[in-house]
């Protein structure tokens, strides 16, 4: 038994094609399906059941399969040791971001950290919340920056900074608004969120108590897939929303009027970096989470007087 042939079953497993797995291992067909054979013979198992397409593993297979993740990335940890005992911060990283967080925290501090660290390649995806799991747990992401805790046991979570939520209503009149509110202030009627699979939607729901409170039907019924595109329609339509704070940094003073402001405690989501339990790359992630703590006001990092809302 060998790396490469562990590799090799894994590959097999993510593509669950031959030829399309030793295309990604760059080696032929013949070479691939020889090396695990071999690691079968040895085995004495058969790994994968080649006569079903798409080709799957056995039951025993599944196993082989979900340990030889574990050794690959133990393995790869041991390059990481050896990377963090020299000076250079290098190599690619991975990361997922949900959409609610990526316009705005991304420019913070994207381009510090790339000009801190010249020898690292970010490669960085929008991702939804379910999304980036199944991802950092199949090792196609080294990290990700999203709402927490996700309460996934294969997973690390790291705070980084406690975001408050704020109530977007152009349709208040300014005179006969209150500048603080509570959630039962808002009017259910009013309140326009994002679509369905984003984390933002579930913990306006949550905060709000919707499933508890009736709500009519609206003549226009829409959800946005982005915040910008839901601060536009709130704002034609005359309605409510709930924005995390990092959105309103790019609003115009005007539209500044139009926020309110929740009583303390306030409720807020929790921002964190998440990893495979598994994780490599720790000079990497580390390098990460100390570039956005150094972006992030000290008021957002403590945990006081806050209420974190559900996901």
């Amino acid at each position: 038994m060998n790396l490469q042939q562990l590799e090799y079953i894994v590959a097999v497993d993510k593509h669950r094609h031959f030829v399309t797995a030793a295309e990604k291992c760059f080696v032929t067909q013949a070479t691939l399906s020889m090396m695990i054979k071999k690691l079968e013979e040895n085995l004495g198992v058969k790994i994968f059941d080649r006569s079903r397409q798409p080709v799957i593993p056995t039951e025993i297979g599944q196993k082989i399969i979900s340990q030889a993740k574990v050794i690959l990335s133990e393995t790869n940890r041991l390059q990481e040791i050896i990377s963090m005992e020299q000076s250079q911060v290098s190599g690619e990283l991975r990361i997922g971001i949900i959409p609610t967080l990526a316009p705005y925290l991304l420019p913070l501090f994207i381009n510090s950290f790339l000009q801190k660290y010249p020898l690292v390649k970010l490669k960085i995806s929008e991702l939804a919340t379910n999304d980036i799991v199944r991802k950092l747990e199949k090792n196609e992401l080294d990290a990700a920056l999203l709402a927490i805790p996700l309460n996934q046991s294969g997973l690390k979570e790291y705070s980084l900074f406690y975001e408050e939520f704020v109530v977007f209503s152009p349709s208040n009149k300014k005179s006969g608004r209150k500048k603080y509110i509570l959630a039962s202030d808002i009017d259910v009627n009013q309140l326009w969120l994002l679509e369905e699979g984003h984390c933002l939607r579930s913990q306006a729901i949550n905060l709000c108590e919707l499933k508890d409170r009736e709500k009519k039907a609206h003549q226009l019924d829409f959800a946005a897939g982005s915040i910008e595109t839901l601060k536009k329609i709130v704002e034609v339509n005359q309605g409510i929303t709930i924005l995390p704070m990092l959105a309103l940094q790019d609003m115009t003073n005007k539209q500044k009027e139009n926020i309110q402001y929740f009583k303390k405690p306030s409720p807020v989501r929790q921002i964190g970096l998440v990893t495979y339990r598994y994780y490599v790359k720790e000079k990497l992630i580390n390098a990460l989470k100390n570039e956005i703590l150094a972006h992030i006001p000290d008021e957002m990092k403590i945990p006081a007087k806050k209420t974190v809302v559900n996901i």
